[in-house]
């Protein structure tokens, strides 16, 4: 059963080595991290899962002890998923569950055993709450850690441009996200989210169908777009 879930971006511009001079825009998003994780550690799962968007290498399941680098963004820094159990991890993690890997680092996570779920950003809107209620019945008290950004297209010199729909869009998220609405979340919009470049909808979509019946209530800690992408942090317990 779901007990608890902590909502957070997936830039790897939120790893200070890879923003480098630009780390301190997003000092505000960090601290919001920190206090939505604050809530899963709180929580006391007997398990936790990261979920994040990813490509088709890093779908599936990534299990504790994966590791995952930045190199691709010229940063040779290495993160560990959880703890060291000794084994080599037979794939890196994806970008988005690097950064969550970090996170957990970074506020000292030594509570319960953490696997990692990649989640393609195609996938369809059912597949995505069937995913999240298998997860929540993978033990007594689960907890997720959702990784995923709202969309990308805020600015004129956003990733993916401006497009007038995106700011409606991260309003509806935001409000679901904050008030830990499963409904809201099941109802965005996958197609619209994939052009609008919203890798979080389908990991938001996940944490739906795991929360589904749990009677969580939400919290929104941050709601910015400080590079014309949607950033938003949550935490529901």
């Amino acid at each position: 059963m779901l007990v608890a879930a902590a909502v957070c971006p997936c830039p790897p511009l939120l790893v200070p080595d890879v923003a480098a001079g630009a780390a301190p825009e997003l000092d505000a998003a960090r601290t919001a991290c920190t206090d939505a994780l604050g809530v899963l550690a709180t929580a006391r799962p007997d398990l936790l899962i990261v979920i994040g968007p990813a490509g088709l290498a890093g779908r599936g399941l990534h299990l504790e002890g994966a590791t995952g680098t930045f190199e691709e963004f010229g940063v040779g820094l290495e993160v560990r998923l959880g703890r060291d159990l000794g084994a080599v991890a037979d794939r890196p993690l994806p970008p988005s569950l690097a950064v969550g890997a970090w996170l957990l680092a970074r506020t000292g996570w030594a509570g319960a055993p953490v696997e990692a779920l990649g989640v393609g950003e195609p996938l369809e809107t059912g597949r995505c709450t069937d995913a999240g209620r298998a997860l929540a019945a993978r033990a007594d008290r689960v907890a997720l850690l959702v990784m995923g950004d709202g969309s990308a297209c805020r600015t004129l010199k956003a990733p993916g441009y401006l497009d007038e729909r995106a700011a409606d869009f991260d309003v509806a998220a935001s409000r679901a996200l904050g008030a830990a609405d499963t409904a809201g979340l099941i109802a965005l919009d996958e197609a619209l989210a994939y052009e609008l470049k919203a890798a979080g909808r389908a990991p938001w979509q996940v944490l739906a169908g795991a929360a589904e019946g749990a009677g969580l209530d939400g919290r929104l800690l941050y709601d910015d777009a400080p590079y014309g992408v949607g950033y938003m942090v949550a935490a529901w317990s």
